[in-house]
């Protein structure tokens, strides 16, 4: 019953947190339902019908929660292209990061970013301190946008490439920064970059998701419009199979490079049973995938995510971005209609 209940939960179309909740752990309620399959032999030959309706259920619960995660999976096709580096354009690195503002091994996250020698650093919960520490890249990273906070909110953007018309912006909430920029590679191309960490679910934080789905969606529109190839990532407080990941992808056209490769589940760092892929590098169709991974433990709740894109100036029509229907599109208005509502 339990895991019928945390399956259903999810398909109601609300924002409280605890309903929402339930987006996360897909696939720890995948496998609680495969071992509750597993001792169904102790029950012997005979079923009562009350018990025959609670396995029936448990069986279309597992086979539902496959299916919303097997995209995630090896198994799956792949939604952007492998790409051999510096062949088919420029390689571009990112690595975005939530170091959590509390933590102290700014040393740590300063090896990892030494080792993974990215271009571009999304780092998310910068407080002044972090600021400080991070000065250390500057050499290195001659352009930046700096917003530090402390109320784990603060972020900035590090690029070893030009950065143009940057910005901070608050796309919903007044204490909820996003960094806007534009980025001029090597070849003289530029192209848009979008760095987010909206507020999460949960009793500390909002009660209701509709601010975070809010800013996604919005994001989502820009994206959309945007003449420029997109590039959208960050600490998205939303795992990779959500209803409103689907949408954002959807909305805005732009790729998700785990599709077909794997989760790699960047939080809970600490928690090995307890991991979901909340951090992000959505991309259209300009770019293709080189190389993707996990990266090494920071101190923080969050491992840092690192993806380098092969861009070419052109889309590629052999990656097919997914695309709303009218459904989708109204539902994507009455989520802005909503948070516009509640907004302070």
């Amino acid at each position: 019953m339990v895991v019928a209940l945390s399956t259903v939960l999810p398909l109601v179309r609300a924002d409280e947190w605890w309903i929402r909740w339930f987006d996360f752990p897909r696939l720890q309620i995948l496998v609680l339902g495969i071992l509750l399959i597993g001792l169904r032999p102790l029950l012997g030959m005979g079923m009562s019908r009350f018990q025959a309706f609670l396995f029936s259920t448990l069986l279309l619960s597992v086979g539902y929660q496959a299916y919303r995660i097997f995209p995630y999976t090896q198994l799956s096709d792949k939604q952007v292209e492998s790409a051999s580096p510096d062949r088919n354009g420029i390689t571009v690195r990112f690595i975005t990061a939530n170091v959590l503002m509390t933590n102290r091994k700014a040393e740590e996250y300063l090896r990892v970013i030494s080792e993974a020698d990215p271009d571009i650093i999304l780092t998310t919960e910068a407080d002044p301190w972090w600021t400080e520490k991070l000065k250390e890249l500057n050499p290195s990273y001659p352009f930046q946008v700096s917003y530090p906070l402390e109320n784990t909110y603060g972020m900035i953007l590090h690029s070893k490439f030009p950065l143009i018309e940057s910005s901070v912006r608050f796309l919903v909430e007044p204490k909820i920064p996003s960094i806007h920029s534009g980025v001029r590679l090597p070849d003289g191309h530029v192209f848009s970059l979008v760095g987010l960490h909206p507020r999460p679910p949960g009793p500390a934080h909002s009660e209701e998701t509709d601010q975070r789905d809010a800013e996604l969606i919005i994001t989502g529109k820009l994206a959309k419009r945007s003449s420029l190839p997109f590039v959208v990532l960050g600490d998205l407080n939303d795992v990779a199979w959500s209803h409103t990941t689907s949408l954002f992808q959807k909305i805005s056209g732009l790729l998700d490079p785990r599709i077909g490769r794997g989760m790699f589940n960047t939080f809970h760092a600490d928690c090995f049973l307890i991991r979901f892929p909340l951090d992000h590098i959505f991309h259209s169709a300009h770019f293709k995938l080189v190389e993707m991974r996990r990266l090494s433990h920071i101190g923080s709740d969050h491992f840092p995510f690192y993806a380098a894109l092969s861009y070419t100036p052109k889309e590629d029509p052999s990656q097919d971005p997914p695309a709303p229907g009218p459904r989708e599109k109204e539902e994507a208005e009455e989520i802005l209609e909503e948070a516009d509502e509640k907004r302070p």
